[in-house]
């Protein structure tokens, strides 16, 4: 059997010769349409392939060329934190600093007491059991206990002043943010 000629119109569908719509209307035309199918397949297969190997090249490319980027980014934000930890120190109310391309912000949070040994913490608390749920109520246990200094070192107590096991001092410290505009 001879193929018909068929041409794809704008309109989405397949025209033989006399412009009527193609039809299946035998093996041998079934077989004609599996065969486009077959092939429009392949096409599309070639192009997910095509595309996705020129992601993986874009990807490849993007991670080398940040990964480039992200040693001098970690050395100008160290650069912009000593700059600003220098100033903080001469002048305590340099809590930000500002250019036209960014800022500095700095943000002091004071010496708190931390957990570090949860068992022991519990049971210091196994007496007292207004801080006791399945846990320890961290945060109303927190509210009871003070930091002193004890033969050079800091360490906590609750208010009767009862050395609290399992906590340790959080030293003061500066958190940097930096915007870049």
């Amino acid at each position: 059997m001879k193929k018909p000629f068929i041409k794809y119109n704008t309109g989405g569908t397949y025209m033989n010769t006399n412009t009527e719509p193609f039809q299946i209307t035998d093996l041998g035309s079934l077989t004609w349409a599996f065969e486009k199918l077959h092939k429009i397949k392949a096409q599309e297969d070639e192009i997910k392939s095509v595309a996705k190997a020129e992601k993986d090249r874009i990807a490849e490319w993007e991670s080398d060329e940040l990964k480039k980027l992200e040693n001098d980014k970690s050395y100008f934000e160290q650069l912009i934190h000593n700059y600003h930890a220098q100033q903080l120190a001469e002048d305590p109310k340099a809590k930000t600093l500002s250019t036209p391309y960014g800022k500095s912000k700095s943000r002091r949070s004071s010496q708190t007491v931390d957990k570090q040994d949860e068992l022991e913490l519990l049971k210091y608390v196994e007496d007292k059991p207004e801080f006791i749920k399945p846990t320890v109520k961290w945060a109303e246990l927190k509210k009871q206990l003070h930091i002193i200094e004890q033969d050079g070192e800091l360490k906590v107590i609750d208010q009767d002043g009862e050395i609290v096991p399992g906590v340790t001092v959080k030293p003061e410290q500066v958190n940097y943010k930096l915007e870049v505009e």
